[in-house]
């Protein structure tokens, strides 16, 4: 069977997935009677709720005598490492880019990846149907990127598919009138434009995992592109590792892919995408050959972590409240099973009841915190901080691109904000009534920053950013909160009345009939310093009627409280204590004395 391997690129949201949805059920892969009204790549719980892609997922159709493999990869920064490794894996990319909102920052960044690894691009003008698409002017959009970013020849001259993957149609022609069900159009394109997968089934076995997977029965399982040769079942084989050494073994499984099954197949020759088990510690990278017949491929690059924060265990006075998995072991036990899949983690202990956890970005480590919380863990967290790196004695750290969509009326108060996290402005546009903004600005200034946006801008910005490289570190204060907290000084729990009492003090996080503790955030101060409140105390109930006969106690409602808007939030000096039920907000030091001592020490 002939083949053709393609990957989809876009930024977040502009329809990937929804995309190769419909492919599959175009294609004809699956049977009259199989029900696939419920058919997403995105499986995980997680991406299903938020409608990202955060795993990598391998998928392929048989379409007239081809078998097409198709690999949808996460839009999101914080997992750009995947993009980039699945490029030695295909021949070409699809570059999905929405109709309205053009390129962004992610489309430059996939594109890129796409373009420095040579593979052919064919572009897809998703969301056609949008009455405020820009069709023509989203195309030159695309051509001025493949521009800039050093296309050669033989790449600007893609070809466009212009499709509305959530109805299921598409056409060759701008015209919206065109349009027909079915995605036979860039199928046929798939198999004209993109190359065939290029390796000799004859020549010396050369297999290279890009992405892992993790299995309790077979450990580790590589997924990747065979570059070379045959590989078998029951095979005895040597994997080159990434120090140099070799080690040999066994292929116990092959699995092939079909729709969204993973299939056992019993060989595997020169362009097929497979996952092969039988070595628990086979790694992103390595290389696997005949045994005597070494022939390592070049390393796959792996992102650097540029964010860390500490894991630990729960210490606040409810623990085991909620959660069975708390201990230290655990927890460990846990981050070592994510390790196995997920090569941009890194975990170091620190004290036998903490871990340090290094990841690519904020979103990267909160799924991490989000799928332990859900699996029965308990655990608090601390802020984020950037990786610092010392080069040739000079301090740096990660600087990122930034790009940003406003409303005119909030541009004032964005620029302003953006100016004291240490941003640097690179361009302004001005389109309709909408302000688009491109800064570089520090990792450090971003801790923190998408609660606020999202309060300026009243909820109509976009905001998205991507890393683009370490520089000097100059500014030392960014990224601290400017406001204090109210702190409970009482255990116990809340009541309307002292709850009321508090109102003109700040914001709160809690409703009255919350269990609280001495030390935990119960709310947002609206001056600087922070303030421990008593939020237990009830009204004092005496025989004498009051001349204000008791009214009812109408408080606004709390501020909710999500995982990520609580690590965006905490200072250096607070936790997030996180339990299958509860997210809080808490002080390190809990005691309200020593707490106060410790503040007029610094």
């Amino acid at each position: 069977m002939k083949k053709r391997n393609v990957a989809i690129i876009a930024h977040v949201d502009h329809g990937k997935t929804t995309l190769v949805d419909q492919i599959l059920k175009s294609s004809g892969t699956f049977r009259e009677n199989e029900d696939v009204s419920d058919l997403s790549m995105d499986s995980n719980q997680l991406e299903k709720e938020r409608g990202i892609t955060i795993l990598a997922k391998t998928t392929a159709i048989n379409y007239q005598d081809y078998r097409i493999n198709i690999l949808d990869t996460p839009g999101h920064a914080d997992f750009g490492g995947e993009v980039e490794r699945i490029m030695n894996m295909v021949d070409g990319v699809l570059l999905v880019v929405d109709a309205y909102e053009g390129t962004m920052p992610q489309t430059r960044f996939v594109l890129k990846k796409a373009l420095d690894a040579g593979v052919k691009p064919l572009v897809v003008i998703n969301k056609v149907d949008k009455p405020s698409a820009r069709v023509e002017q989203v195309v030159d959009e695309v051509l001025d990127l493949f521009i800039e970013l050093g296309a050669d020849d033989d790449q600007l001259d893609f070809k466009v598919v212009y499709a509305s993957a959530i109805n299921g149609t598409c056409s060759l022609d701008p015209d919206i009138r065109t349009q027909t069900p079915g995605f036979q159009e860039l199928l046929d394109l798939i198999i004209s434009e993109i190359p065939a997968p290029g390796g000799n089934p004859d020549g010396n076995l050369q297999f290279q995992p890009a992405l892992l997977d993790y299995n309790e029965f077979v450990g580790r399982i590589g997924i990747g592109r065979v570059h070379n040769g045959k590989i078998k079942v029951g095979q005895m084989v040597s994997c080159i590792r990434l120090d140099g050494s070799v080690k040999n073994f066994r292929i116990q499984k092959l699995f092939g892919f079909l729709g969204l099954k993973r299939i056992e197949v019993e060989e595997a020759e020169a362009g097929d995408i497979v996952a092969i088990s039988g070595l628990a510690d086979i790694s992103v990278g390595e290389t696997i050959c005949n045994q005597g017949e070494h022939f390592p491929l070049p390393i796959l690059h792996i992102d650097e972590p540029t964010l860390q924060m500490t894991f630990g265990t729960n210490t606040s006075p409810f623990v085991g409240q909620d959660g069975k998995l708390l201990t230290a072991r655990q927890i460990e036990d846990r981050l070592n099973r994510e390790l196995q899949r997920d090569v941009s983690l890194r975990v170091e202990p620190l004290d036998g009841e903490s871990f340090l956890v290094s990841g690519r970005g904020e979103l990267h480590l909160s799924i991490l915190i989000e799928n332990m919380r859900r699996e029965g863990y308990e655990l608090q967290v601390s802020k984020p901080q950037v990786i610092e790196k010392e080069i040739d004695g000079i301090k740096m750290e990660p600087f990122e691109d930034l790009q940003i969509e406003v409303p005119e009326e909030s541009m004032g108060a964005v620029i302003e904000q953006l100016g004291t996290r240490g941003g640097i402005m690179e361009n302004m546009v001005h389109f309709e009534n909408q302000v688009r903004l491109h800064y570089v600005i520090p990792s450090r200034g971003l801790i923190g920053f998408s609660t606020e946006f999202m309060t300026m801008t009243k909820g109509y910005g976009i905001i998205n950013h991507t890393f683009k490289e370490y520089r000097k570190m100059e500014n030392v204060n960014i990224g601290e909160r400017k406001l204090g907290v109210l702190v409970s000084n009482d255990n116990g729990k809340s009541t309307a009345y002292s709850l009321g009492q508090l109102e003109d003090r700040g914001i709160m996080f809690i409703e009255p009939g919350t269990e609280v503790y001495e030390g935990m955030i119960i709310g947002e101060c609206n001056r600087e310093n922070d303030l421990a409140v008593n939020v237990v105390k009830g009204k004092q109930l005496t025989n004498m009627r009051a001349a204000s006969a008791d009214k009812t106690v109408v408080l606004k409602r709390p501020r909710p409280i999500t995982l990520e808007g609580a690590l965006d939030y905490i200072n250096s000096d607070e936790l997030v204590e996180v339990t299958p039920l509860h997210i809080r907000l808490r002080k390190r030091i809990l005691d309200t004395e020593t707490r106060k001592k410790f503040d007029a020490r610094k």
